[in-house]
């Protein structure tokens, strides 16, 4: 039977995506592993693997073609002793094995935490080896995401698909994991008790509705302006905004930090770096760096303030992993450094420029932007004085930090001149209210002021 080759889900916010380049031209023989095509996301460009084998009977969506939506048919694999011309003719397998509402909405899978998976390629349907435990992922009520192929072996064999743990995507349950679950002696699903009705689900409140396009013109003299269309990172950070700052009670806390003694700590630092050949230092240490060790161990000196909201439950993370804000064109990207409060500042500063270079390029991996519990804003190096940030979920906090500059300050009942910095920290007050945020910009203060802490 011909095999469908969807738009993948890429990441837990994706959407829709651009099918930038195909790799195969039609009449090519695929083989597992192969490269079939690169997609843009609003974030990166990524490879999509095959996992099945045969012969690339029909390409639905021609490349260059911009936002097709996740799980929409992108082309059509013959399988083995099938005619692709046949194939290609009829347009491939029936479109019923694509579920409408699967089609509209990605999985929302929750994104990598305490350990990282190996980095490897996107794919199109079945990425890694079937997982060993754990039911599939559900999402708004009882959808289970799942691809087409295995939603129809697993209601072939009587099996409950929600049932069966997934390794592909996010999660989602692919054909080898239906074929593993009948190896294994998996029971028929159940059937429904008669007339037994699925449970209601609770319709969400309407989002407050803004101007429509045409009553913002009407207000615009016709030809004094130019309309620039929105891509998808655009379209993602401001749908991504917008709920921050509709769903999450923001409030916010302001310290000054004076940094003497870190600004000339940090001169020692890069002097002693080692250089190569070239005369090249092994690193250089900036102040954005010292801010993300610092934020990183003052949540492991307040713990309870290192956490996510869920509804259910709050997530308290056992490591700090720190977003860190960074500007690309178009948009801005905020790329997650790992077990910050275990690494050298040394590390975490080329570990910085490593994502800075990647993320211009677009060639960041999802899990390398994914997840985090708390995130820097740095606009200090526009001259930026003060500013406060938005939370970015599944975060509980985001610190915003402003310029270095020197001020006349009281030292000793006298007036004295010190280099001053201004950080706003932004919590979401339903998981870290105003004395527990209190506590944790007093820690992160603390470790600014008396920069030798961040050492040992």
């Amino acid at each position: 039977m011909p095999i469908n080759i969807l738009m993948p889900a890429l990441s837990p916010t994706m959407e829709k995506g651009n099918l930038a380049k195909w790799l195969k031209k039609e009449g090519d023989a695929v083989k597992s592993g192969d490269i079939l095509a690169e997609i843009e996301t609003d974030k990166a460009t990524m490879e999509v693997e095959a996992v099945d084998e045969g012969v690339l009977a029909k390409i639905v969506v021609p490349e260059g073609t911009s936002d097709v939506p996740v799980n929409d048919v992108i082309a059509v694999l013959a399988a083995e002793g099938e005619d692709p011309k046949a194939v290609s003719a009829s347009g491939g397998a029936p479109a019923k094995e694509a579920p409408k509402e699967a089609a509209k909405e990605p999985a929302k899978a929750e994104a990598p935490k305490a350990e990282e998976p190996k980095a490897e390629p996107a794919r199109a349907e079945a990425p890694a080896p079937a997982a060993k435990a754990g039911p599939a992922p559900v999402a708004d009520g009882n959808r289970v995401f799942a691809s087409p192929l295995a939603r129809r072996l697993a209601k072939e064999a009587g099996i409950d698909i929600a049932a069966i743990a997934g390794s592909g995507p996010h999660g989602r349950v692919v054909e080898r994991d239906v074929k593993s679950a009948l190896a294994g002696g998996a029971k028929p699903a159940a059937a429904a008790a008669p007339g037994a009705a699925p449970a209601p689900k609770t319709a969400p409140a309407p989002a407050p509705a803004g101007m429509v396009d045409e009553q913002v013109k009407k207000l615009f003299e016709p030809g004094s302006y130019e309309e620039v269309p929105h891509d998808s990172m655009r379209k993602t950070i401001a749908r991504r905004l917008t709920e921050s700052k509709q769903t999450i009670p923001h409030f916010y806390l302001s310290v000054d930090c004076e940094l003497d003694a870190l600004l000339a700590l940090r001169e020692q630092i890069n002097a002693a770096a080692p250089k190569d050949k070239d005369g090249k230092p092994a690193y250089k240490v900036s102040v954005n760096d010292f801010v993300i060790k610092a934020l990183a161990l003052s949540l492991m000196r307040v713990p309870d303030a290192n956490v996510s909201w869920t509804d259910s439950a709050m997530l308290r993370h056992k490591q700090a992993d720190v977003g860190v804000a960074v500007s690309i064109p178009g948009g801005l990207i905020t790329p997650v450094v790992r077990k910050a409060e275990t690494k050298s500042l040394s590390t975490i500063s080329n570990e910085m420029k490593d994502y800075a270079a990647r993320a211009r390029a677009r060639k960041l991996k999802p899990e390398e932007y994914q997840g985090g519990s708390t995130a820097v804003s740095n606009l200090g190096m526009f001259g930026i004085r003060d500013f406060s940030a938005v939370i970015n979920p599944p975060h509980a906090t985001i610190l915003a930090v402003g310029a270095g500059e020197k001020r006349v300050i009281v030292k000793n009942d006298a007036p004295a001149v010190a280099t001053v910095m201004t950080v706003t920290l932004s919590t979401d007050h339903r998981a870290v209210d105003g004395a527990l945020g209190a506590e944790l910009i007093a820690a992160f203060k603390q470790l600014i002021e008396n920069p030798m802490g961040l050492l040992v």
